[in-house]
């Protein structure tokens, strides 16, 4: 059974009376360890599965960084915010990214960021970390995951091949 989805208007960040035993808790912390010790920018990456845990207990916001046409086309994890890294065909960076974010969910939540494959995440995760969100992780695989052999995706990875819930338009 699946866990209810935090509303929009909710701007999860993590509770100062979490217990430090706290799974979510934990999880966040270890993540954001392994980041420093990579070297990161942001706070770290996190899979699709425990991007999920976090975002169905109202401990995260999950921002969509996708295109509106992917969004549209491929689908999107329900409840979910959108702030676009790259727009169009061109993928034109967006640069208002970091502004829309804010104004969104605010530099003190815990955002966590999702693209196709988790490399647009990865880099909005590092601009959004430089301009100051202290909280902000990419979600590794993406939505749709690498590309197999045969040029496609969905097979290696990604939101939609955990399963995870998802909609299209």
């Amino acid at each position: 059974m699946l866990a209810p989805q935090p509303s929009q208007a909710t701007h999860p960040s993590l509770p100062p009376s979490a217990p430090a035993d706290d799974p979510l808790t934990r999880l966040l912390e270890d993540t954001r360890q392994a980041a420093r010790e990579a070297g990161l920018p942001h706070a770290g990456g996190l899979s699709p599965r425990d991007a999920w845990a976090l975002f169905s207990a109202g401990r995260a916001v999950l921002v969509d960084v996708r295109t509106n046409e992917e969004r549209k086309f491929v689908g999107h994890v329900p409840d979910s915010l959108h702030v676009a890294w790259a727009t169009g065909t061109g993928m034109t960076r967006n640069p208002r990214f970091v502004k829309e974010l804010e104004a969104k969910v605010g530099k003190q939540a815990v955002i966590l960021l999702l693209c196709r494959s988790g490399k647009r995440s990865a880099a909005a995760a590092e601009a959004a970390a430089r301009a100051g969100f202290g909280s902000v992780f990419n979600v590794l695989e993406g939505f749709e995951g690498e590309l197999d052999a045969d040029t496609r995706r969905g097979g290696l990875g990604g939101w939609r091949f955990h399963g995870l819930p998802w909609v299209q338009d």
